[in-house]
């Protein structure tokens, strides 16, 4: 039997009569960059704190690196960096004094300690702050700070919890190329985010909680080609718009056709349909300028909506 690098199985947490999470399954191999999705108050964050031995499941159990959370939580924690939403830094350190204060708990050789941490900080972009005091910096440069302190001890398996939260779009941005560095690095990574598009990007699964239950929990590709079951195509003319859609509307491939304020047509085709050429040799026959004229693509954002109600737990 494959072992796996993360699995849940039946995880349930309750708060009295409160189901924060349910009956829980989830399975992550080496390398997975799991992106978790979901409302606030869904279950994105207990789920992450009982990966990360931080709370204890009602029932249910889970492993992580083939250790149980409730018999080897040590063993786990020496293999598991875990990122909250928000965090706080020690006002008169240094960000280097920072990071080799967490290496220290981390129990690194006194000897080794300022090297791994040098090299933590070039990862993360932050050496050009590594003498200033930690509650100076921008609060993109704090995430990154985060992160790094959760890298010195070179962990397997990433929880990151909003590593995004609250950013401005260049931070985000760096963030996001930074996720991308780990996973190239064979990093397993499990991170929560409201960025919906971005995740896209970087993730290679994707799991969907809403009121503490995973409604989704599939590959990227699988999520989407679930939402889409027809193409859809965008498409602009130049002029004589409703002769074009005449025509369009005569092809037996078409299912209905949807007009904006631009004129731009959305045509939704019917389902099976994976040849849709013939539209474009149908308008270009007709003498019509076609100004665009492509397959309009789902989102995970759009992919989200469709899937859920928007109801927290």
């Amino acid at each position: 039997m494959k072992q796996h690098v993360i699995r849940a199985v039946g995880l349930n947490k309750k708060y009295g009569n409160f189901h924060a999470v349910k009956t829980l399954n989830l399975e992550l191999d080496e390398g997975d960059v799991f992106g978790f999705i979901g409302p606030n108050g869904a279950g994105k964050t207990t789920t992450m704190r009982m990966l990360a031995t931080l709370l204890d499941p009602t029932s249910g159990e889970a492993y992580v690196c083939g250790h149980s959370i409730y018999n080897r939580p040590r063993e786990i924690r020496r293999l598991v960096g875990y990122m909250p939403d928000f965090f706080g830094v020690y006002d008169d350190m240094k960000v280097i004094e920072y990071l080799e204060f967490f290496a220290a708990t981390y129990r690194i050789p006194v000897e080794k300690r300022l090297d791994i941490c040098e090299r933590v900080l070039d990862l993360v972009d932050l050496t050009f702050k590594r003498d200033s005091l930690a509650n100076t910096l921008s609060r993109g440069q704090t995430q990154r700070l985060g992160l790094a302190r959760v890298l010195v001890h070179d962990p397997q398996v990433l929880l990151l919890d909003e590593p995004a939260s609250g950013l401005d779009p260049r931070a985000r941005i760096k963030i996001r190329e930074l996720i991308k560095r780990l996973r190239d690095m064979g990093k397993t990574i499990m991170v929560s985010s409201h960025i919906l598009p971005e995740l896209a990007d970087i993730c290679n699964k994707i799991g969907i909680i809403e009121r503490g239950e995973l409604i989704v929990n599939e590959r990227v590709s699988e999520v989407m080609q679930r939402i889409r079951s027809a193409p859809v195509l965008k498409i602009s003319v130049r002029t004589d718009r409703e002769r074009a859609i005449q025509c369009i509307e005569a092809e037996a491939m078409v299912d209905r056709i949807e007009t904006d304020a631009e004129g731009r047509l959305t045509v939704h085709l019917k389902q099976g349909i994976e040849d849709y050429a013939p539209l474009a040799k149908v308008l270009i026959d007709g003498g019509f300028a076609i100004e665009h004229f492509a397959e309009d693509e789902m989102n995970l954002e759009t992919a989200f909506m469709l899937l859920t109600q928007g109801i927290s737990a």
